[in-house]
């Protein structure tokens, strides 16, 4: 893996501890108060571990696909949500991780998938790298 490709896995890995531990104290502590955008702040948790994992895995069979999927299911996501944080605001209060696009997290949700998708297309693995990397593990 390259050092961009260490990066994106870095930076994937801060966003799923921080996604962790933030829907984690959302659901316990003030799940009543936005319940859906608590749940959905813990379905971004579990998104961005898979592709976390993913990305780390990709030169393997089938975890480039799984990486794929995990990081159009991020930015489908963000894009839907944020539109309804826009849309019908009391869905998502203020506080939420989705409002207006992530805007209160300089946007990193809605550039993070866009540069991972980038990275996955320049950064696909040969037949000969998938079967080299199975065989050996």
């Amino acid at each position: 893996m390259t050092g961009i490709g260490r990066v994106l896995v870095i930076v994937y890995a801060v966003m799923a501890l921080a996604a962790t531990g933030r829907s984690f104290v959302q659901i316990v502590r003030r799940f009543d108060e936005a319940p859906l955008a608590y749940s959905l702040s813990a379905v971004a948790a579990v998104v961005y571990i898979l592709a976390t994992l993913a990305l780390m895995l990709a030169k393997r069979r089938g975890w480039y696909a799984v990486a794929w999927i995990a990081i159009v299911f991020e930015l489908t996501g963000v894009i839907v949500v944020g539109a309804l944080s826009l849309l019908v605001p009391d869905l998502f209060q203020h506080e939420t991780v989705w409002s207006l696009f992530g805007r209160g997290y300089l946007f990193v949700p809605l550039v993070l998938p866009v540069f991972g998708l980038w990275w996955l297309r320049t950064h696909r693995p040969s037949r000969a790298e998938a079967s080299r990397v199975e065989v050996s593990a």
